[in-house]
Parts: C-alpha cells; sequence; structure tokens
C-alpha cells in the first residue's frame, strides 16, 4: 500500500464515457486500469462534475454559441461546452464499472452557477478551494497520483494545483483519457512537466508494490 499518499479519481462519470453528454472518445477503457491501481491506495478520493442546468460554462446559457467557442469571464478563457453532469441526473453519476468501495471522500465540483470548475482543489477562478488541500494534509498525506478524465482538462488543473499546493504529484498516464480539443493534450502535458508533475504508467507503480 502506499503510505502518505491518495489515489485522486478524476470524473469518471457516465457523461464523460461513451454514450455521455460529453463523451471523450474510448475513455470507459481506462476504468479497468483504475480499478486496479487503486488496489495500491489506502487513501482514496473521487471527483464528480455537478453542474447546475444553468451553468455558465454550457453553450446553451449563451446567445449564439455553440459547444467548443470560447467566451471571456471574470477568471479568463472559457471553454463552452455542451449540457454535461447536471445534478441528478444519469449523466452525472459515477460510470457503473468504476469500482472503488474503499473510497472515503467525493469531492462535487462545477456547483457554483458562475464559475467553471476543473481542478480538484481549487475552481476556475483560482480563489475559490474545494477543501481538499487541507483534507489531504490534515491526513499526513504528501503525494498524490491523479488518474481519470480528462487528461487535458481536469486531471491537468488537479495535478497542477497540487503541486502549487506543495503536493508530490504523479498522473498515471494510461490511467487517463484526453479530449485533444485543438493541440490541448499535448499542450497539458507539456505544463504538467513544466510545473513539476510526474508522468508514469500504471506498471511503475504495480512493480514497485510488487
Amino acid at each position: 500500500m502506499q503510505k502518505n499518499a491518495a489515489l485522486i479519481v478524476v470524473d469518471v462519470q457516465n457523461g464523460f464515457t461513451p454514450g455521455g453528454n460529453l463523451a471523450v472518445a474510448n475513455a470507459d477503457e481506462i476504468i479497468p486500469n483504475i480499478n486496479e491501481i487503486a488496489t495500491y491506495f489506502e487513501n482514496i478520493i473521487i471527483t464528480q462534475d455537478w453542474h447546475p442546468e444553468d451553468h455558465i460554462s454550457f453553450a446553451q446559457n449563451h446567445a449564439n454559441k455553440n459547444p467548443f467557442d470560447t467566451v471571456e469571464l471574470d477568471y479568463g478563457t472559457q471553454v463552452l461546452w455542451p449540457s454535461h453532469c447536471v445534478q441528478g441526473t444519469y449523466d452525472a453519476e459515477l460510470h457503473p464499472n468504476l469500482k472503488l468501495p474503499t473510497a472515503q471522500l467525493i469531492i462535487r465540483k462545477g456547483f457554483h452557477r458562475y464559475i467553471d470548475s476543473y481542478s480538484a482543489f481549487m475552481e476556475a477562478d483560482h480563489k475559490t478551494t474545494t477543501g481538499l488541500s487541507g483534507y489531504l494534509k490534515e491526513r499526513a498525506i504528501d503525494t498524490v497520483f491523479v488518474v481519470g478524465i480528462a487528461t487535458d482538462f481536469c486531471v491537468a488543473w488537479t495535478a497542477i494545483d497540487a503541486v502549487t499546493l506543495g503536493f508530490k504529484t504523479f498522473v498515471i498516464a494510461d490511467a487517463t483519457k484526453g479530449i485533444d480539443l485543438n493541440g490541448s493534450l499535448q499542450q497539458a502535458w507539456q505544463d504538467m512537466l513544466e510545473a513539476g508533475v510526474h508522468r508514469i504508467n500504471m506498471k511503475d507503480l504495480t512493480e514497485q508494490q510488487a
């Protein structure tokens, strides 16, 4: 088991997997890897996108805008998404193949109408916190491993915030899937590595524990 470490499982929800409202191609294929990786951790946190219907990130809530257009908001440039992971809907539920019975905490994010939230630690205004950093530090956790969807948005923002907040941070590449919007996947990896995030594969973790 990983000591003083936590696994953060980002947004493995129906909405981001095939058949969902913002489906990431083949994202369901990483779920068996995540389930196996989780067996190496005592501390597991799950994040869950949890939007109101009138959320500011939804293209339908902006006149003459389409999904994947951008707008300028108080906190910067915002990609507009198809309506997804609306509170209380099937789209927002965790994927049924995700088997993490020992997870202790679910962080719901994106529920503030006027702020999007990619990171498990901080909303997109970079001021509104989720409380996850304090939760981890109170439990003497200094290292996080990040998996889930999507590599180039919620995973990347989570990992970069984790480094900024003082955690040693690993992203397990073959337990993530990216949207890759106009080259965003390559850019996200570049940004993560420059920030000090470590990129590993699942075998690096499992062989270490063998």
